[in-house]
């Protein structure tokens, strides 16, 4: 009787508990924010890696071999065109100056005295002229006086081409001594001293003394694949190449820190034909650098700008991914939610253009969407589309 009062409190138990198990409240549909696609006018961007140069870059070396005896300037100073750069030993460049100059003045003195033997020639000539007119001497005479002449003016000519040699060897070390000094041969900026006092250098080196940078302007310089740039030949306006590259709209350029350059620049040619090795072409784009805050190998991004009118767009923060397919959630009449697949044509300051799966007015989850499974109930809690986006921040 006890074992039986036992067994049917259990039960008793057991009924009671599942009774409260029946009776414990269902999950109902969760608050979601939700927003309205809209149709908007936005402007894209287009990123190419790029490298800065100066609009004239010129290789300092020198014209002479020579030991550095002095560095005039330093690494990155301004400099002005035919300002002293470097000096070079020039001892034996001067000795030999000094030897060359006395050899003018010994070929000039040569040619003094060459006019001299030339005029006394003259004066025997006149001399003898007369006395053979009148048959007092003998004709013989006045013929050798004559040969001496032309001697006499062969000797001055002689010495006038020596005198000419002389003044062109001078010349010659002279143009040496002066090249010791060695100057700028453009106004700009000093690039790297990779060489010090007492190098020996020459022109035939490799590595120049140094580079000087004319960066009053600069030049980006960024490639297209072969494809982008068939695609930019027939979308571009023009006929021809140079008017379709007139017809680009200025670029931005973002430098290697993220930050966005002070000014436009714009895309002013491109190279004759496509690199074999890369696939490439280059493309060259121009900017003002009145601040010179833009130097010889500088790296950034030039942005090319694509403007989109009239497309509809959703947050970026209500898309997914799966295998390469790109999703929203689009709620329907019955607040029920539903995986729409999307073709995404871009992505613009948090925003997704779409081209497809989504219109105008369709209302889509727009947060917290990673909770969310097809046909699952929610309750809708409208959000304003552009505090959303601008409240999205970027994740680095």
């Amino acid at each position: 009787m006890k074992n039986k009062l036992i067994l049917f409190a259990l039960l008793n138990i057991v009924v009671l508990s599942c009774k409260k198990e029946d009776t414990k409240p269902q999950d109902g549909p969760k608050p979601f924010q939700v927003v309205t696609a809209e149709v908007k006018d936005l402007t894209g961007y287009i990123d190419y890696p790029a490298t800065i140069q100066g609009i004239v870059n010129n290789d300092v070396r020198p014209k002479i071999q020579g030991y550095i005896t002095k560095v005039l300037v330093d690494e990155g100073q301004i400099v002005q065109q035919g300002q002293p750069l470097f000096r070079l030993e020039t001892n034996v460049l001067s000795e030999n100056a000094d030897a060359a100059k006395s050899g003018v003045s010994a070929a000039q003195a040569n040619i003094s005295a060459a006019q001299a033997a030339v005029q006394a020639a003259q004066v025997e000539v006149d001399k003898l002229k007369p006395l053979v007119q009148k048959n007092i001497i003998s004709p013989i005479q006045l013929q050798t006086a004559q040969a001496n002449m032309s001697k006499a003016q062969a000797q001055l000519a002689q010495s006038k081409a020596a005198y000419q040699q002389a003044i062109a060897s001078y010349k010659g070390i002279k143009a040496n001594v002066d090249y010791s000094i060695i100057r700028a041969p453009i106004s700009g900026v000093v690039g790297k001293l990779p060489l010090k006092v007492g190098s020996l250098v020459g022109p035939s080196d490799q590595i120049p003394l140094t580079t000087i940078s004319n960066t009053s302007s600069v030049y980006a310089y960024f490639s297209l694949n072969e494809k982008d740039y068939l695609n930019f030949l027939e979308t571009m306006k023009g006929s021809t190449v140079p008017e379709k590259i007139k017809n680009l709209p200025l670029v931005n350029l973002e430098l290697a820190n993220g930050s966005l350059y002070d000014g436009k620049g714009k895309i002013e040619t491109v190279s004759g034909q496509i690199d074999a090795s890369t696939g490439t072409i280059q493309f060259r784009a121009g900017f003002g650098n009145p601040q010179k805050l833009l130097s010889n190998g500088n790296s950034g991004t030039i942005k090319l700008p694509i403007h989109y009118d009239q497309v509809v767009v959703i947050p970026e923060s209500a898309t997914y991914e799966q295998q390469g397919i790109v999703y929203a959630y689009k709620v329907g009449a019955d607040n029920k939610v539903k995986n729409e697949m999307i073709t995404v044509k871009d992505r613009v300051d948090n925003m997704v253009i779409v081209t497809s799966g989504i219109v105008k007015g369709d209302k889509i989850v727009a947060t917290g969407i990673s909770a969310l499974k097809p046909d699952t109930q929610i309750i809708p809690k409208p959000i304003n589309f552009d505090s959303l986006v601008q409240s999205i921040k970027p994740v680095f």
